[in-house]
Parts: C-alpha cells; structure tokens; sequence
C-alpha cells in the first residue's frame, strides 16, 4: 500500500461504469450523496474536457463512528468518500480513488478502522467493474 491513489481501467463504457457503480454501492447499503459533473461544470466556464464524474458515497455506519465524537469531528473534511469516473484520450473509461487506508494509517484509531474499512469496500466496488 504505497501509493495513495490508484487507477483502474473499466470493463464498461463511461456512462455504464457510472450506473454499474450506482448500482453496486446502493446493494452493498453505502449511499451514493451527490455525483459532480465536472465535464458540465468546465463547460458552463468555458473549458471542453473529457468526461468525469465525481461520485460522493456514504456509509452512514461509517460515518456515525467518526461524526459522533468530538475529537474525530476534525476528520469530517475525509468524508463522504470519492470515486472518479473518466475518460482518457485513448477513449477508454478509468476509475480513480484515494487511498484512504494509507492516510488514515498515519492517524490509527477510530479513524484508521473507519476510513480502512470504507477503502476496502470501495475497492470491491471497483473490482466489479475493472477490467
């Protein structure tokens, strides 16, 4: 685990991989919050890129370990989780993450269990959907 973010190629079309990875994280009881466009938001400011979605994911299990004590509240800033969706120039689709277990290794604790816990589903998400 030493990189802090890593990259998977997908099996699937941009569109699809977003909608398979919808799918997957609501039946394993995560909550998918909010998914940023930023293709469209760098096109309402003038700028043309590939596309990339941003999808923000929740387990509120998860989240209530770190958000119901006040020392761990510092560490809202690591919540909701994020995966990316996009597309490179050779016109295939990519997911990238975080690697949250390395950053929280350096906190331990609550934090640590949390956000290593959260990485390891993330990363069975992906691997439905990695080539």
């Amino acid at each position: 685990m030493d990189k802090m973010f890593f990259e998977s190629k997908s099996r699937y079309a941009f569109d699809e991989t977003v909608e398979r990875l919808d799918n997957i994280i609501a039946e394993a009881g995560w909550r998918v919050t909010h998914t940023h466009d930023l293709k469209e938001t760098m096109n309402k400011n003038g700028y043309e890129v590939l596309p990339v979605k941003v999808i923000e994911l929740c387990n509120p299990k998860y989240a209530y370990r770190m958000l119901s004590a006040d020392e761990l509240r510092i560490y809202g800033n690591m919540m909701p989780c994020r995966i990316s969706v996009h597309e490179k120039a050779d016109g295939k689709t990519y997911v990238s993450r975080m690697n949250s277990a390395l950053f929280a290794s350096q906190i331990g604790g609550v934090v640590e269990e949390v956000m290593s816990g959260a990485y390891h589903d993330a990363e069975s998400f992906v691997a439905q959907i990695a080539e």
